[in-house]
């Protein structure tokens, strides 16, 4: 029996000892390690929250950034990336307004001019027949038989006889010359009458200047009375051209400036005129007013009621300026996103003149050598307003937060 119980012992033993050895090592390092495991992930998940709580103010306190004005937002560089974000600099830069409109040549109103006999009779003989002729300066037009000029030039020849015979120039002579003057009749004819003693009995009339037949009323045979228009010519040496310039643009445009101006079928052939007239009123259909321009023409290349591209360019000196993708027009207000630094973005209003091809004139809200957003600015600004709207509500936690994610 004893020897009975002393084997039952002996196995007995290594099972006690091999339960007890594999307690300790189940039960005991897995008490030391959870509370480490969970210390650390509590702290992770605080730093998480302190993170999460962070405001601009409390960076501002900490003094882990620079200051930065509430409404401004903070956006990681990979998110910058990803919504495709552009940068552009407020500079000094030299700006010419350029106006571009279309205009219309027409005549030089100064240069047109009608020729009328001042004497009445019948057209002998037609020099210029035809409409489109050009005639020189001095150039015989037409002749006319005139019974009244026969008078007056027997009169004249009557006084000069009877003049010579005297030994004197009397009154009569002078009066009979002043007669044939006031008919057109020149110095020269005059003089031609005088020696040969003869009575011419046509007047022949002269161009008065350089042009071109616009209107030929004068036939053949037809009787003429005084006054009555026989030749409208047109000096095309200068020519006139109107265009239409808009409203707003009026304050730029000045007498005297330079316009320059391209045709089709003058391909890389530019003209140069200036602004001789502006119109004191607006067309109220389409908001814009004339502006009459002088263009020389000594080729005759430019013809009236061609049409022309104008330019006008406006030398503004030198101006602060700022890309016109960087501008944001609500109708309201314009605003500009300015670049903070350590990825923080300001939407900041601003005052804008002049639009300069892609800039805009600064008057006011920025300083030169600031840094704006060009591109995705509109995505910025929506979100800096989400975050004023959400802060306004007084909502807590909400007013700052995944701006940075």
């Amino acid at each position: 029996m004893k020897r009975l119980i002393w084997w039952a012992l002996i196995l007995l033993i290594p099972v006690l000892i091999f339960g007890c050895t594999k307690g300790k090592e189940g039960t005991a390092p897995s008490e030391g390690v959870k509370p480490a495991a969970q210390k650390a992930e509590k702290a992770k998940d605080t730093g998480m929250d302190e993170m999460k709580g962070l405001t601009m103010e409390a960076v501002q306190k900490e003094g882990k950034a620079m200051e930065v004005p509430p409404g401004a937002v903070q956006i990681s560089p990979e998110r910058q990336q990803l919504i495709g974000v552009k940068f552009g600099k407020v500079e000094q830069k030299s700006l010419d307004k350029v106006i571009r409109t279309v205009g219309r040549f027409d005549f030089d109103e100064k240069r047109l001019v009608t020729i009328s006999p001042k004497i009445g009779g019948w057209i002998e003989d037609l020099y210029v027949d035809f409409t489109g002729k050009y005639v020189k300066r001095g150039e015989r037009l037409l002749t006319i038989y005139s019974p009244d000029l026969v008078s007056a030039q027997e009169e004249y020849l009557i006084a000069l006889r009877t003049a010579k015979a005297l030994g004197s120039r009397d009154s009569l002579v002078e009066s009979a010359r002043r007669r044939l003057k006031l008919w057109d009749i020149s110095d020269g004819q005059i003089k031609a009458l005088e020696e040969k003693g003869q009575v011419g009995k046509t007047l022949t009339l002269h161009s008065p200047f350089s042009g071109f037949v616009l209107e030929k009323m004068a036939f053949q045979g037809m009787n003429v009375m005084p006054g009555m228009a026989l030749y409208k010519l047109a000096d095309l040496s200068v020519v006139w051209l109107y265009a239409d310039i808009y409203e707003y643009e009026l304050p730029l445009i000045r007498l005297g400036q330079e316009a320059a101006i391209e045709l089709s079928y003058y391909p890389g052939e530019v003209f140069r005129g200036k602004v001789i007239y502006i119109y004191p009123y607006l067309d109220p259909a389409t908001r814009t007013a004339k502006v009459r321009f002088e263009f020389p023409n000594p080729h005759g290349k430019l013809k009236p009621d061609m049409y022309a591209n104008v330019q006008i360019k406006i030398p503004l000196g030198t101006k602060l300026a700022v890309p016109e993708g960087a501008i944001i027009d609500t109708g309201e207000r314009q605003v500009a996103i300015l670049d903070r630094g350590s990825g923080y973005f300001e939407p900041r209003k601003v005052k804008l003149g002049t639009k300069v091809d892609n800039y805009y004139v600064v008057l006011g809200g920025l300083k030169e050598g600031e840094r704006v957003v060009t591109s995705a600015n509109f995505l910025i600004d929506s979100e800096s307003k989400f975050k004023e709207a959400v802060a306004g509500m007084g909502m807590p936690g909400m007013d700052h937060g995944a701006h940075g994610k």
